[in-house]
């Protein structure tokens, strides 16, 4: 016979209750029924006798797989983690407990309902006697109309509970596959719900997201649901607990794998959401650096996108660990101590791998900057196109320059940066570069590993700003390139501001916003509409330059004759 352990609140309990409790453990009920009366009999006289809530988790065989002890008010239940097969499917288990006070389920058990995908949850009433009274059952809903994430059932004694349990659970489970967004062949994309927590306005938060789903977009995420939450972010969650419970509820309805935050998470916030949830918990600069590590081309590229990682990795190298976390691995005869850990080693090897990375992006940083002591000692002048990313600067470069560099409608596209000589009249030619693409919440860790790439930019005698004129968020997103330019210590090199996809915008809008902007307008497809921007760049370039040079000569000769 097999035998059941007794988890959860065991303390204190004499030698006669254990064994009462060891018989119930290894009782069965009949397949087909919730729970049997004589079985949920035993289970309520018990839990009277030891005024503690006592629970069992039983199989879709009828056979019992745990049983747990609580206090008198909650059950917490062990980990179940080797019964979760599926994501999109419900766990096999349900779970069938006393309540001492007759009262119905309660906020922690439809949590456990929702996060450990139950088949069922059932709570029986425990009369004075102890004999079992109401019984409140919930179970989980596909995907609703009316956005209802269980459905609620009561019956007035363990008698009146329906006996086609397997039926039931069958039917469940095939209407959330056939309500459940069929994958196309050969679709092997992770599915995400999207998760924005702010106190901005509403109209900047769904903006956010937006951009959020275009990442996700890029790096290979089907977006199925976004959650918009205006609170303060919880420290723990990030979004109210309830909200969590309703995210991963819809997971489970639209078979999604994958929670990705508007946020940048703390390493004590992935940690909680992990132990919350099995989904995967991504943030928005994981999937930053998740497009750039597929978008990486270069030696160079790889080595700053693999840099980044490791930066962001290594505070969070031990919400990776579980089991192995704290196992002795190089103690033993020769050492000293008791060695070391398995997060230590793996925090030291990062470590060693982060500056090995390091010295090779300053060696890579330092034969750039040779290049570009070689142009400025023939006084070719730079421009660097900069901006949003997906504003159209690679769309740019390649009318401008006739080149063929990457160019697609999607966020990164091109991560390194590009040089290409554009003539002008005159014998005037300048070299143009095309950078990586900024964006808000830019990650610090990118900031720091393309550091030798955006030295590009120190050197620029006019960077060439575009902004995309035809989008709704066109002030927030030049301002934040303006704010990540300030931050690199370019707030003095010049700038033109250039207005691309003119050809998406209503003519009088563009014309006044180029008014109060003071900026070109041009469409990048458009070679034709280049004219008014290479005339613009001629006089940034060598009029005022000239206009200069006149006025600080004028300037010395009126000193030197005082």
């Amino acid at each position: 016979m097999r035998t059941i352990r007794i988890e959860g609140n065991t303390h204190g309990l004499r030698t006669q209750p254990l064994r009462r409790l060891e018989k119930l453990a290894n009782r069965r009920t009949p397949a087909d029924s919730i729970i049997s009366p004589e079985f949920a009999r035993a289970l309520t006289e018990t839990s009277r006798e030891l005024e503690r809530q006592v629970g069992v988790l039983i199989d879709r065989r009828g056979e019992t797989r745990k049983l747990i002890v609580g206090d008198a008010k909650a059950l917490f239940l062990p980990d179940l983690r080797e019964y979760r097969q599926s994501r999109d499917r419900l766990c096999g288990l349900r779970l069938v407990h006393t309540h001492l006070n007759g009262e119905p389920l309660t906020d922690d058990d439809l949590t456990d309902l929702a996060v450990l995908r139950l088949d069922l949850i059932a709570a029986v009433g425990t009369l004075e006697d102890g004999l079992p009274g109401a019984v409140h059952v919930a179970h989980l809903l596909p995907n609703n109309d009316a956005g209802q994430p269980w459905e609620l059932l009561k019956y007035r004694t363990v008698h009146e509970l329906p006996s086609d349990f397997p039926e039931m659970i069958g039917a469940l489970e095939e209407e959330f596959a056939r309500l459940r967004k069929p994958r196309a062949v050969g679709d092997t994309r992770e599915r995400g719900i999207l998760v924005h927590v702010s106190q901005d306005r509403l109209v900047d938060a769904e903006d956010s997201i937006l951009e959020l789903k275009d990442l996700a977009r890029a790096a290979g995420i089907d977006c199925v649901h976004e959650i918009i939450q205006r609170r303060e972010i919880d420290p723990k969650y990030v979004m109210g607990k309830g909200k969590l419970q309703t995210a991963v509820i819809k997971a489970m309805q639209l078979g999604a794998e994958a929670l990705v935050f508007d946020q940048n998470l703390t390493p004590a916030q992935v940690n909680a959401l992990s132990e919350f949830t099995d989904l995967k918990i991504l943030d928005r600069t994981q999937v930053i650096l998740d497009i750039f590590a597929q978008r990486a081309q270069t030696r160079e590229g790889k080595i700053q996108v693999e840099l980044a990682q490791l930066r962001y990795m290594l505070p969070r190298l031990g919400s990776k660990q579980t089991a192995l976390a704290y196992s002795r691995l190089t103690g033993g005869i020769g050492g000293r101590g008791p060695g070391e850990t398995k997060l230590e080693i793996d925090r030291r090897r990062a470590q060693e791998r982060a500056a090995m990375l390091e010295r090779e992006v300053t060696k890579l940083g330092e034969r750039r900057k040779l290049r570009r002591n070689v142009r400025i000692e023939k006084r070719i002048p730079t421009v660097a196109i900069v901006g949003y990313t997906n504003a159209g600067k690679s769309t740019l470069l390649n009318n401008l320059t006739k080149s063929s560099v990457t160019a697609e409608d999607m966020l990164f596209a091109t991560l390194n940066p590009v040089s290409r000589r554009l003539r002008f009249p005159e014998d005037r030619e300048v070299i143009i570069t095309d950078t990586v693409g900024f964006i808000r919440k830019l990650p610090k860790e990118l900031m720091a590993a393309f550091r030798t790439t955006l030295e590009e930019l120190d050197d620029a005698d006019l960077l060439l700003h575009v902004v995309d004129a035809s989008t709704d968020g066109f002030e927030e997103r030049k301002a934040a390139v303006e704010s990540v330019l300030d931050e690199l210590g370019l707030s003095q090199t010049s700038r033109l501001l250039v207005l691309n996809k003119a050809d998406l915008c209503n003519l009088d809008e563009l014309t006044g916003l180029a008014q109060q902007t003071g900026g070109v307008p041009i469409s990048a497809l458009d070679r034709s509409s280049f004219d008014v921007l290479m005339h613009a760049i001629v006089v940034a370039l060598w009029e005022r330059a000239n206009v200069r040079q006149e006025r600080t000569e004028t300037a010395l000769a009126n000193l030197l004759a005082d």
